[in-house]
C-alpha cells in the first residue's frame, strides 16, 4: 500500500530523475561507439582484430557489474554506489577520448562499461522502492523508454558525432553531463542508508567466480562466432572457465548467508517469467539493432550517418508510444499488453521475411514503426510484472539479475544471429552457386549482358562477368540469410505472445509489500 512507501518529495522526484539520465549514458555507450569503429581504429592504428574489443571490453565489464550492484547498493546506500559509478564512468569516458593507443582505449572502455553496470540497476531498484504502485504508470514508461531508446539511437548520435566531429567526442560528449550526475547523486539521493556490516560477510570467492564466469560467457558469445566456436583454443579455454565459474558462482549462491548475487527472487513466478521476457526482448531489441545497421552496410553500401538517420524511426516510435504505454499500463491488463507487444514484434519481423537488396528507408519505415511501439508496448508491462510484486527488500537484488538477464538476452542473441548468418549465407550461396550454371540460360544471358556492359567500359577480361554474377550470387545469399533470421525471430516473438497468459496480474499492493 501507498503508506508502506517513503514520501515522494521534490527532492526524489529530481534525484530519480538525475540517475534515468546516468541510466541513458550508460546504455547508450553500449551501442553509440557501434557505427563509428573505422573512424577508432584509423585514429589509434588499430588492427583489424583488436578494433571489436572496444566494444566487448565494455560488455564484458557491464556484465559483471551489474548483478554485483545488489549487493553494492545495500553495503554503500543507492547514493554512494551511485556517484562513485557516475563519476568513474565520467572519468573513464575522458581517458577514452584521450586514449592513444587500442590497449588504453580497451582498458578504459571496459572502465567505463564495469561503472556504467552500477547506474543501471540501481534505476530500477529505485522506481520499486521509492514510488508506490499508483504511481509507476509514470516512471515505468520512463525506465522502460531509457531502456530501449538508448541503443537503438546509440547507432545514430555514434554516427552523427564521429561524422560531425571527431571519434572523440564519442566519449566527450560523457564528460559535462556525467559530472553533473555525480553532483546531482551526491546531493539529492537520500533513498537508503550503509550498511557497512555487510562487507565483513563479502564473499570474494563468490564474487571471482562470478567476474570469471561471466566475463568468460560474455567472451565466448562475442568471440565465438568470427572463431568457429570450439575450434579456437581461447574460446575453448573459456567455455571451461564459464561452465566453472558458473557452477560455483550458485554453489555459493546457495550456501553463503549474504551472497555476491541473492538468487532467491527467482522463488516468485513472476520474476522468473519476468526475467525470462527479458531475456527474449534482448534477443529482439539487441539483434535488430544490429541486423538493420548491417544488412544497410553490407547490402545496401550506407555509411554511419545515412544508417543512423534510417534506423532512428524505431527510436521516434518509442518515444511516441511510451507515454500511450504508461496510460495502458493503469487500465489494461499487462498480460494483455505484453501480448498485443509481441504479437506487434512478431508481425514487424514477418514483414521483414521480403526483404530483397533493394528495400530502402520505405520499405523499413513500417516495420522500424511497429517495431518501436512493440518493444515499449512489452518493456512496461514485464517491468511492472517482473519486479512490481517481490518484497521492497529484494528489489535491489533483483533489478541486478533482470537487467543481466536482458543484457545476456543480447549477448547469446547476437551470437546466434552471427553464426546462422554466416552459416545460412553460405549454404545459399552453395545452392545458387550450383543453380548458376551454362545450362541455366537465365543466367547466361545475364552474364553476357554484364559482359556487353564492361566492354563498353573498356574491360574485356571474360571472366569480369563472371566474377561479378559471382558477387551478385553472394550478395542475393546474405539477403537470404537476414530472411532466415527475420523468420526465426518471428516465430519465437509469436510463440512468446502464447505464453504472456502464464503470468499472474500483480496486485494493487505489490511491489513494495513486506
Amino acid at each position: 500500500m501507498d503508506e508502506e512507501f517513503p514520501p515522494l518529495t521534490p527532492r526524489r522526484m529530481a534525484a530519480f530523475l538525475i540517475m534515468v539520465f546516468g541510466m541513458f549514458m550508460a546504455i547508450l555507450d553500449i551501442q553509440i561507439v557501434s557505427a563509428s569503429l573505422p573512424e577508432i581504429q584509423a585514429g589509434l592504428a588499430a588492427g583489424p582484430d583488436d578494433i571489436g574489443w572496444v566494444q566487448t571490453s565494455y560488455l564484458i565489464a557491464e556484465v559483471v557489474m551489474i548483478p554485483l550492484s545488489g549487493f553494492l547498493a545495500r553495503v554503500m546506500s543507492t547514493r554512494i554506489l551511485f556517484a562513485l559509478s557516475a563519476a568513474g564512468f565520467t572519468a573513464a569516458s575522458f581517458m577514452c577520448a584521450t586514449s592513444t593507443s587500442i590497449n588504453e582505449m580497451i582498458l578504459w572502455r571496459g572502465v567505463q562499461g564495469f561503472m556504467g553496470g552500477g547506474m543501471i540497476p540501481s534505476v530500477f531498484a529505485a522506481a520499486f522502492t521509492i514510488f508506490p504502485p499508483n504511481r509507476r504508470t509514470m516512471v515505468s514508461p520512463m525506465i522502460g523508454l531509457v531502456a530501449t531508446l538508448a541503443p537503438t539511437i546509440g547507432p545514430t548520435v555514434g554516427g552523427y558525432l564521429s561524422s560531425a566531429l571527431s571519434w572523440h567526442w564519442l566519449f566527450l560528449v560523457n564528460v559535462i553531463p556525467g559530472i553533473g550526475v555525480t553532483l546531482g547523486a551526491v546531493l539529492l539521493i537520500d533513498f537508503d542508508r550503509p550498511n557497512w556490516k555487510l562487507m565483513r560477510k563479502f564473499d570474494w570467492w563468490g564474487l571471482i567466480a562470478l567476474a570469471a564466469g561471466l566475463g568468460a560467457l560474455q567472451y565466448v558469445l562475442e568471440e565465438g562466432p568470427k572463431d568457429d566456436w570450439l575450434q579456437d583454443r581461447t574460446v575453448a579455454i573459456l567455455m571451461v572457465v564459464m561452465v566453472v565459474g558458473g557452477i560455483v558462482t550458485l554453489w555459493r549462491a546457495f550456501t553463503r548467508p549474504e551472497p555476491v548475487v541473492d538468487l532467491s527472487a527467482f522463488s516468485n513466478t513472476n520474476f522468473l517469467l519476468g526475467s525470462l521476457f527479458s531475456f527474449v526482448l534482448g534477443i529482439g531489441l539487441y539483434g535488430l539493432t544490429y541486423l538493420y545497421p548491417l544488412y544497410l552496410g553490407q547490402i545496401r553500401g550506407y555509411d554511419s550517418l545515412m544508417i543512423g538517420e534510417t534506423v532512428f524511426v524505431s527510436g521516434l516510435a518509442m518515444f511516441a508510444t511510451a507515454p500511450i504505454a504508461g496510460i495502458l499500463s493503469a487500465r489494461v491488463d499487462p498480460r494483455l499488453m505484453l501480448f498485443a507487444g509481441f504479437v506487434g514484434f512478431a508481425t514487424s519481423t514477418w514483414m521483414l521475411t521480403g526483404l530483397t537488396a533493394d528495400w530502402d528507408f520505405r520499405e523499413l519505415l513500417v516495420p522500424q514503426i511497429l517495431r518501436g511501439m512493440s518493444l515499449m508496448l512489452c518493456m512496461v508491462p514485464v517491468n511492472n510484472l517482473a519486479l512490481g510484486t517481490l518484497p521492497r527488500s529484494k528489489v535491489q537484488q533483483a533489478s541486478g539479475l533482470y537487467n543481466l538477464m536482458r543484457n545476456l538476452g543480447g549477448a547469446v542473441g547476437l551470437a546466434t544471429i552471427n553464426t546462422i548468418l554466416t552459416d545460412r549465407s553460405a549454404l545459399h550461396y552453395q545452392r545458387l552457386s550450383e543453380a548458376v550454371n551454362w545450362a541455366n540460360a537465365e543466367a547466361v544471358a545475364q552474364i553476357d549482358t554484364m559482359q556487353r556492359a564492361l566492354e563498353a567500359r573498356g574491360i574485356t577480361d571474360p571472366a569480369a562477368a563472371i566474377a561479378q554474377m559471382a558477387q551478385r550470387v553472394r550478395g542475393q545469399a546474405s539477403v537470404m540469410s537476414f530472411i532466415d533470421i527475420f523468420f526465426l525471430l518471428a516465430v519465437l516473438f509469436g510463440g512468446l505472445a502464447l505464453s504472456a497468459v502464464l503470468m499472474r496480474k500483480p496486485q494493487s499492493s505489490g511491489g513494495g509489500g513486506h
